[in-house]
């Protein structure tokens, strides 16, 4: 059974850091590419970052700025990652570990944790 933990969220502060973490088990870990979603409140969903099987290919949303979150992984603790920085109450939402169905980038997410809630508020 393909299960996915998210842990590492909380209440910031307003250009504060937190660092998610989810752990992987019932599949491969190390032979599929992952993906953080995020939902704000009465919100859809959105993608934040994908990451390659083997950690060394990334990809995120086009956007005009400074990137303040980072993807990355683990393979040999099955733990995916994502550092957030410069954290705005924008970020506020549920954030989403999913498993996606290749090892590589553009394949569509399969498998979904239960989400970790970070508020970004003073």
């Amino acid at each position: 059974e393909v299960q996915l933990v998210e842990s590492g969220g909380g209440l910031a502060q307003p250009g504060g850091s937190l660092r998610l973490s989810c752990t992987a088990s019932g599949f491969t870990f190390g032979s599929y590419a992952m993906s953080w979603v995020r939902q704000a409140p009465g919100k859809g969903l959105e993608w934040v970052a994908t990451i390659v099987d083997d950690g060394r290919r990334t990809g995120y949303p086009d956007f005009n700025g400074e990137r303040v979150a980072y993807i990355s992984r683990d393979n040999t603790k099955n733990t995916l990652y994502l550092q957030m920085n410069s954290l705005r109450p924008e970020d506020t939402a549920t954030y989403f570990c999913v498993k996606t169905t290749h090892g590589g980038l553009g394949y569509p997410m399969d498998y979904w944790g239960q989400g970790t809630q970070v508020t970004v508020s003073s």
